[in-house]
This record gives structure tokens, sequence and C-alpha cells, in this order.
């Protein structure tokens, strides 16, 4: 289709400060005009949006796509109509695939098959060191020049100080993030939930909230010495967001994700859904929780990423110690933020923020400055409706109620602490530079 008109949805735009309900027209695959009246004329496709939200395309900056070497678990085909479900329309894979993408090869292997069968745009996120052993520089000048939007170990945590250092300063020169994943794997050793009261109730070995502490508070302390972009993957704890807002305030370049399930979900889940709520970090207390959503509504967490890591059924329906840390968040990531909403916790134009604005910010940011790629992956515009934009579009209907259930995902990994739970809110029509790639069976058009 070459028009396409979104009549009467609430348009909810923070990078214009808008929110109004109007109709938004798509012209060969840009937005061409949003308003409270545009005139229809015969010949246009019309979906009628009344009592949905209509922003721009979800912006995922970590996820695990799987492929190559994990296709048991997830492939990109799979993966990329997960995210369309979800409303996601650009999604940044993270590197702990076999091989992992810490060679250019690597980066044109994910980049075809993203082409050819990728229902949404996929940015790989390359390796830190070489196939993430920890031990030396992957070449992050040629990962760069490939069209890599960062670095990380995620999965590993980069233990050698020096060697993140050195990371940290061709960061610096790339004008690319350093992504760590903030974890002492001494304090851990071999800990699969969080330490206090309910690892002692279940006899599980705990995870300190430490642990990820004494890691971004080195990380931090390094950003600053070098001048470097860092970015703090799945922030967890109360402490963790305290440090962070202290290092911005003193001008350290620091941003920061955290995922749905940390904000929406406590270490009780896994009382009710065992190893499908064991994640690293794991879920955290309360008063976390509290501080995360704190964090978001006062700015010091950037955007909100799914961590998306899906599994086997044999990776998970195991003992709790030998199963698999991850969740397959992708699908039920707006329907688990929702109920922030519902509950007053956020407000929708905070929410598109870290879901839309301000990850596609983080990937321009990089991309309008990183002279070493000679092809930005990063198309210009995505993150806004703004007239000249990509059209990439979530409608979604916050009052919706739908049940998770396993036969429903697109994904591979139906790891969801959320199985059998009714949520309220649904995405029911996404758009990819104007073409249709998820639509809800209760979506009419005409």
């Amino acid at each position: 289709m070459t028009t396409l008109v979104i009549s009467g949805g609430r348009i909810v735009d923070p990078s214009q400060s808008m929110d109004v309900v109007g109709d938004l027209l798509i012209v060969k695959g840009k937005i061409a005009n949003l308003g409270t009246s545009i005139p229809h004329r015969q010949g246009q496709t019309v979906i009628q949006a009344q009592g949905m939200v209509v922003s721009a395309g979800f912006v995922d900056l970590h996820c695990h796509l799987r492929e190559p070497g994990f296709e048991e678990k997830e492939t990109i085909a799979t993966g990329t109509e997960a995210a369309a479900r979800g409303g996601f329309t650009t999604v940044c894979c993270m590197p702990n695939t076999n091989p992992t993408i810490d060679t250019p090869t690597t980066v044109r292997y994910i980049d075809n098959v993203a082409r050819r069968e990728g229902k949404v745009r996929v940015l790989p996120i390359g390796c830190i060191s070489r196939g993430q052993k920890g031990k030396k520089l992957a070449d992050l000048e040629k990962l760069a020049e490939a069209g890599v939007v960062g670095f990380s170990d995620d999965g590993n945590p980069t233990t050698d100080t020096e060697l993140l250092r050195r990371a940290l300063e061709y960061g610096r020169l790339l004008n690319l993030p350093i992504i760590d994943h903030c974890e002492d794997v001494a304090l851990v050793a071999g800990g699969v939930i969080n330490e206090g009261p309910m690892a002692s109730r279940l006899g599980l070995k705990g995870i300190p909230a430490t642990a990820e502490e004494i890691i971004v508070e080195r990380d931090l302390a390094l950003a600053e010495s070098v001048g470097a972009w860092l970015h703090i993957a799945h922030v967890s704890t109360a402490r963790s967001v305290k440090l962070i807002r202290e290092a911005k305030q003193k001008g350290i370049r620091v941003t920061s994700e955290v995922t749905p399930h940390h904000i929406t979900l406590t270490e009780e889940a896994v009382l009710s859904q065992g190893t499908n709520a064991k994640v690293n970090p794991p879920l955290r207390t309360r008063v976390d929780t509290a501080a995360l959503i704190q964090g978001i509504q006062d700015g010091t967490i950037d955007t909100i990423a799914t961590d998306h890591a899906p599994h086997t059924l044999s990776d998970k329906q195991c003992d709790f110690a030998q199963a698999a840390f991850g969740i397959s968040g992708l699908e039920t990531a707006l329907g688990s933020l929702i109920a922030l909403i519902h509950d007053t916790k956020l407000d929708y134009t905070t929410l598109v923020s870290k879901l839309s604005t301000e990850p596609a910010r983080f990937l321009e940011r990089g991309s309008s400055h990183n002279s070493h790629s000679t092809n930005s992956p990063v198309p210009p515009g995505i993150g806004t409706l703004r007239v000249g934009a990509p059209a990439d579009v979530v409608i979604f209907n916050p009052e919706a109620e739908w049940i998770v259930r396993p036969e429903n995902f697109a994904s591979k990994g139906i790891n969801s602490p959320w199985i059998g739970h009714s949520l309220k809110g649904k995405v029911l029509v996404t758009l990819v530079g104007g073409q249709i790639v998820y639509r809800d069976e209760r979506i009419k058009m005409g």
C-alpha cells in the first residue's frame, strides 16, 4: 500500500511533546501528516484506531536472537516475528551467539539473514572481547566499520579491569557505547536467586545486590577517567540507581536500561513461576522495584529494554539450580508494563519515551558521530512521528485483556513468568517503513 490513514487514535509522541487524539497519514513509507482531522480520500487504506494509542515503533536495545548457533532456542525469523507482535520495530541483538559477533563476517551474516527473513530491523551489538572470553579485545574498529551499534560481552561480565579500560578508550574514539553486564563473579559464585529471606526459605544460593553494585561503581569510575560512553545493562538494584544518578549529576557519560520484568516482578515470583522467573540479574525486592521505577520517572534510567532470552523447554524444565537464566520477553513487554500505567506509577508519555524515543536517540547518538561506519545501519528519524520520518508505528489498546498462552507465541522461547496470566494492554498493529508486519485479527482495515 502507498497511502495509509490511522484514524482517531491517541497519538503519543514524546519527541514532539504530543499527546492528542487525531489521525496519522502515511505515504510511501513515510509520515506525511498528523493532526486532529485529516481528510480521508477515496483509495486510501484506513485503520480505525479509536480508543487506541498510536506511537512510534518500540526500539529494543537488548535482546537475544540466538542465531547463529543456537537456532533451537530462537532464530532471527522467529525472534523478529515475536518483536513485531510486541510492537518493536528495531531490535539490537546481543553477541553471545556461536560464533560470537566478534568479526565483520558474523555481522554481515546477521545483516543478510535479517534482511531476508526478519520482520523488523535488526542491529547487531559486537563483542568487547574475542569469543567473549574476556582475554583479548575484539577488533572494535573493524566491528564499527561493519555497522555494530555498541560493544558488549553480555552474559559474561568484563572482569578484567584493564581490558575494560582499553575497550572504553576505543569506544570513546568510535563514539559507541561499551555495554557492561555488571556482576562480580566471585560474589555470585553459583547463586541463582536474589540473596535474602526468599533464597533461605527455598534453600537456594543467593546473589547479593552488591555483586552488581560493586561493578557498577567500578565501571563508572573507569568511564569518568576515560571520558567514554558507558551503558549499564539490566539495572536491578536500588543502590545501582543511586550510583547512576550521582554519576549523571557529576557529568559522567553514562546511560542505562531496565527490563520490564525487573520493574513489574519481585523475587516472590519464583514461588509461583519457578524457573520461568529465574533471570540474571535476579528479580529483586519491592524496595528495588520502587527505586527502578523512580529512576525511570526522574530520568536516571534512560530506556526500557527486554533482555529477551528465549530457551528450550529442557533448559527450564529441570532443577532450579541447573535451569538456564532468562525470560522470553518481547511479546509480553507492553502487556506487563501497561499495568504500571493502570496503577498510576507511569504515564503514557514516559512509557513511550523509554520504549521508543530514548532508545532511538541512543542509537542515533552513536550513528551520527561514528565516522568509522561507512554504512550506518540506523536510519535517521526512528523513534518519532515527525513528518518525513520512517513510518515505524505501533498501535495498541491499553484496555484489551488477553491471556498469555504458549501456543500463541511467535518466539520459540515460551519461558515466560506470564504464562497463564491475564494481561491488560495489547499490541494490535505494527508497521515498519509503512508496511504492516503484524496485525491482530481484531483489527479491520478498509
